[in-house]
Order: C-alpha cells, then sequence, then structure tokens
C-alpha cells in the first residue's frame, strides 16, 4: 500500500522513546457504505507538530474496511519509520474496541484486516487505541473525505 501524501509540510522527527508517543489520527469512510471509500491519516509528534498526514481512495468498499485500511497504513508508516511507540486515535469505536481485544472480529471481510493490523502493531511494539470523539478527529476525517472524493471520481 502507497497512499499518497496530502498538500501539507512534513517535518523530521525521532521515536520519542519513553517521553512520549507519536500520535497517528486516523480515519475511513464510504460514501454508501459500501461505496467509494478511503481513509485518511495524520501522523503528529507527541507535542501535536505535524510530522506527515496522507489519504488513499481504496475503491468501492465498506465503512468499517475503509477505517482498518487507515489503520493499517498508520501502523505500516509507523514500522518503516522505526517508531517504537505509537498512540492510535480514532472515531471508529468498533475498530478501537477490536484491537484491545473487548469485541470479537466476526465479519470475514474484517478479520484478515484486523490480523493484518496485530501483525503490524506486535511489530511496533507499544501501541496504544483510544476512541475520540469525530469533532477531536476533524483533520484525518478532511483527509478521508479527500480521498473519498477520488474514490467517487471528484475533483479534491
Amino acid at each position: 500500500m502507497t497512499p499518497r501524501k496530502a498538500s501539507g509540510q512534513s517535518l523530521p522527527f525521532t521515536d520519542s522513546g519513553a517521553a512520549g508517543r507519536i500520535v497517528a489520527y486516523i480515519d475511513g469512510g464510504a460514501r454508501g457504505n459500501p461505496g467509494p471509500a478511503g481513509f485518511g491519516v495524520r501522523v503528529e509528534a507527541p507535542d501535536g507538530t505535524l510530522i506527515e498526514e496522507f489519504a488513499e481512495a481504496i475503491g468501492v468498499a465498506t465503512n468499517n474496511v475503509a477505517e482498518y485500511n487507515g489503520l493499517i497504513a498508520a501502523l505500516a508508516w509507523a514500522a518503516a519509520n522505526g517508531i517504537s511507540r505509537l498512540h492510535i486515535r480514532a472515531d471508529s469505536d468498533l475498530l478501537v474496541k477490536q484491537m484491545r481485544g473487548e469485541y470479537r472480529v466476526k465479519s470475514p471481510g474484517l478479520q484478515p484486516l484486523f490480523e493484518q493490523a496485530r501483525a503490524l502493531a506486535r511489530q511496533i511494539g507499544h501501541v496504544k487505541f483510544e476512541h475520540v470523539r469525530r469533532e477531536f478527529n476533524a483533520e484525518a476525517d478532511r483527509l478521508a473525505n479527500q480521498a473519498m472524493d477520488e474514490a467517487a471520481g471528484l475533483e479534491t
């Protein structure tokens, strides 16, 4: 998966280890469910400084598939960049509770995505999953909407 970078400036960073965690805000969605789908990811330093943001259209999929694709993209980014402590913030209560082990993954379509996300999380080391209200996930939502526009063939 090679997400396209959204416009915006990226800053150099280093993994902050015990001093803090890199934070990845993730969001995914579909228009029609299933419908044109995409995800957005915003990565920040512990102090809130933008490190990187990216988004990707994934074609026709469900909201939950799009959410998991956003999670996988954030985890893959962290693994590729040597991050050992990651804080995932998402507005999908289902995804967060599944990744925490509070809910089982019953959907056959989500099971391989869940397993891929778990494997990446193990590779990183320490990953915290937090559910946040939509208004606290506005930048990832904006990116996901751009990706959904692209999936629907609209100008972004």
